[in-house]
């Protein structure tokens, strides 16, 4: 029989246990959602995990050049049978924010949401080019 030895990394276990436990149940104090951002042509795409959020429970923002993606979330049910009843809620806000590139136009944000995941198209414009000039150095001596 063969074993393995895994290096056990107490905090960084408990974290992520946390973090699921809070992101599964809500906590009434808030989430983070995972999110992920890709540059693509010209754009940046930013993808948030989102299961069970409406639309209408989301804001996204722009304050001095940073992207602010937040909502609350209220989830209750209920089920009665012959012999029970039972009622869960879950519940909690959440808040992630990013800095946006120097240029960004908040009015050319796009932002849908399909399946729990909420996707923003950033376009990002193409950097100013610097005029550059080469000054000839000529010689004093002489």
């Amino acid at each position: 029989m063969e074993s393995t030895i895994t290096r056990w990394h107490p905090i960084a276990d408990l974290s992520e246990l946390v973090d699921q436990a809070l992101t599964r149940f809500g906590n009434g104090y808030g989430w983070n959602p995972r999110i992920d951002v890709i540059k693509k042509k010209g754009e940046l795409v930013l993808r948030a995990d989102l299961p069970g959020v409406k639309p209408d429970e989301v804001k996204v923002e722009v304050e001095d050049g940073v992207l602010i993606v937040s909502g609350e979330h209220e989830e209750k049910t209920e089920e009665k049978k012959e012999r029970y009843l039972r009622r869960e809620r879950r519940y909690g806000s959440f808040s992630r924010s990013m800095t946006l590139p120097e240029g960004v136009k908040f009015d050319d944000i796009e932002a849908t949401t399909s399946d729990g995941v909420l996707e923003l198209k950033i376009p990002v414009p193409a950097p100013r080019e610097k005029p550059t000039k080469t000054v000839k150095v000529e010689s004093k001596s002489g």
